[in-house]
C-alpha cells in the first residue's frame, strides 16, 4: 500500500462523476449527476478538500504532497456493498449444484445444508480464523472498489457465536482500510435447539441476545429474516421494537419468497432500509417511498437462484430510493462481484448507468447510515475513491461483466494500485 502523505492531488481526470448531498436519492433524482471534465481533486487528512476543473485548482503547497494524474481515467465515489454476510465459516458448494438440480429447500435442509449448515460450520471456528478468511474477502472486495462493507451476523443463532461474529467485524473494522458497518442477524434462521419453537427462539433473541449485542456496543443495525415459514410479521414486529428501544435501528429481510408484506411492515416501523424486495407488492413500494425506506435490491442472488429479479425499474418510477448490494453469503450468492452486479443491474433490471453509480455509492452510504460522511465527493467528505482504468463511467455497464477499477482510495490513502 502508499499513500502516505497528508495531501493527495489527484488531477486532470477525464470526469469527476458523482452524485451529491447526504440523504438517499429518491426517484428521478437518481438518475442526475455531477460531471466534472478535466477534473482534480485535493485531499487533505483524508478528507476532500476542494473538487472542480484542473484549471481552476488554487495554488498547492506542495511539501508532502502526493500527486496522482488521473488523465484518461473516471473518477467515482468508492462503492458502499450495503447487504453482505461476509463473516461465516465453511462453504457449501454442493449445495449450488443442488439448487440448480432443482431441489427443494426443505431437501437441502435434510441434506444437513442450507443455513444451519453455516451455523454449524461457524460455532465451531475459532475467533482468529474467522478474523483471517474475512479479512482475505475484505481485500478482494477492497480489489473492485467497495470502500465501506455492511456484515450481517445471523450464522451462530446463539449468543456466544453471535457475539464472536460482530466482535470479527469491530476488530477488522479497526484493523482492515475498509469501513466495516456491522449488523446483529439472530433472526435469521430457528436453530435446531429450538426447532418448532419459533416464539421461545424470538424471545430468547429479545431477553438474552439483544441487550448483549446493544450493552457491548457492538452493531448499529437488527436485521430479520421476515419470510413465510421462517419469522413472521408478528414476530419481526417484536424483534425490531425490542431492537429499536435498544437502540438498534431496524432493517428487514422482505419479500424475498413470497409477498408477504414485509416491505409495507417496513415503511411503518420506520427502518433504514428493506433489502432482497423480490416479491414486494406495489402497496408496499409505495410505502417504502413515502417513508424514505432505502429499497436494497440483490441481483447476484436472484441470478444465482434463477428467480425473477425484484422490480428495481418500477421502485425508482415510482419515487422509492434504490440501492445495488451483493448480499455475498456461503449459501444462496456466493460472489462479491461488482462487476457482475453492474451488468446484472443494467441488462436485466433495466438501470440507467447514472442510477447504477447512484445506487452503490450515495444510496448504499445512505443505507447504512455513512451519507454524511462517504458515498459522494464533496468537501469536507472522507475521500473514498475510485478511479477507473477507462475515461468514462459508462465502462462500468458498457465493459459488460469486467474489473475496470484502476485505483482505490480509503481516507485519503491509495489502497490499490493495479497501474
Amino acid at each position: 500500500m502508499s499513500g502516505t502523505s497528508n495531501t493527495l492531488l489527484i488531477k486532470h481526470a477525464a470526469e469527476i462523476v458523482t452524485n451529491t448531498g447526504e440523504t438517499a436519492k429518491q426517484g428521478a433524482d437518481m438518475n442526475r449527476l455531477l460531471r466534472i471534465a478535466d477534473g482534480a481533486l485535493l485531499i487533505k487528512d483524508g478528507r476532500i478538500e476542494w473538487i472542480g476543473e484542473t484549471a481552476a485548482l488554487p495554488a498547492v503547497d506542495h511539501r508532502d504532497l502526493e500527486i496522482l494524474d488521473a488523465a484518461g481515467c473516471s473518477v467515482i465515489p468508492g462503492f458502499v456493498d450495503s447487504h453482505t454476510h461476509f463473516v461465516f465459516g465453511g462453504y457449501r458448494p454442493e449445495e449450488f449444484f443442488w439448487r440448480l438440480a432443482g431441489t427443494p429447500y426443505l431437501e437441502i435442509l435434510e441434506r444437513g445444508g442450507g443455513i444451519l449448515n453455516t451455523v454449524q460450520q461457524t460455532r465451531a471456528a475459532e475467533y482468529a480464523e474467522l478474523v483471517q478468511n474475512a479479512a482475505k474477502r475484505l481485500d478482494a472486495m477492497l480489489s473492485m472498489g467497495v470502500t465501506t462493507v455492511e456484515g450481517k451476523s445471523g450464522y451462530g443463532l446463539d449468543l456466544a457465536t453471535e457475539l464472536r461474529q460482530l466482535h470479527v467485524m469491530g476488530t477488522l473494522d479497526q484493523e482492515h482500510a475498509m469501513d466495516v458497518v456491522p449488523t446483529f442477524m439472530g433472526a435469521h434462521a430457528v436453530p435446531p435447539e429450538f426447532s418448532g419453537r419459533t416464539d421461545d427462539y424470538v424471545d430468547y433473541m429479545i431477553k438474552t441476545v439483544l441487550p448483549a449485542v446493544a450493552n457491548q456496543k457492538i452493531a448499529e443495525f437488527c436485521d430479520v429474516f421476515c419470510e413465510k415459514g421462517i419469522f413472521s410479521l408478528q414476530q419481526t414486529r417484536k424483534i425490531l421494537q425490542a431492537a429499536q428501544a435498544l437502540g438498534l435501528r431496524p432493517k428487514l429481510h422482505a419479500d424475498e419468497i413470497v409477498g408477504f408484506g414485509g416491505a409495507e411492515l417496513a415503511a411503518e416501523l420506520g427502518a433504514v432500509s428493506a433489502d432482497h424486495l423480490l416479491q414486494a407488492s406495489d402497496r408496499g413500494i409505495s410505502a417504502m417511498a413515502a417513508h424514505s425506506v432505502v429499497a436494497t435490491v440483490l441481483p447476484l442472488t436472484a441470478f444465482c437462484l434463477r428467480e425473477e429479479y425484484a422490480r428495481a425499474r418500477i421502485m425508482i418510477d415510482s419515487g422509492a430510493a434504490v440501492a445495488l448490494a451483493t448480499d455475498y453469503n456461503p449459501g444462496s450468492c456466493f460472489s462479491h462481484s461488482i462487476p457482475m452486479l453492474i451488468a446484472l443491474a443494467t441488462i436485466q433490471m433495466k438501470l440507467s448507468p447514472a442510477e447504477i453509480l447512484t445506487a452503490l455509492t450515495l444510496n448504499g452510504a445512505a443505507a447504512v447510515r455513512r451519507a454524511d460522511r462517504t458515498g459522494t465527493l464533496e468537501c469536507g467528505k472522507q475521500a473514498d475513491i475510485v478511479i477507473l482504468k477507462y475515461p468514462s463511467h459508462l465502462f462500468l455497464s458498457y465493459h459488460a461483466g469486467m474489473d475496470i477499477v484502476r485505483t482505490v482510495i480509503k481516507k485519503g490513502r491509495v489502497v490499490v494500485d493495479k497501474s
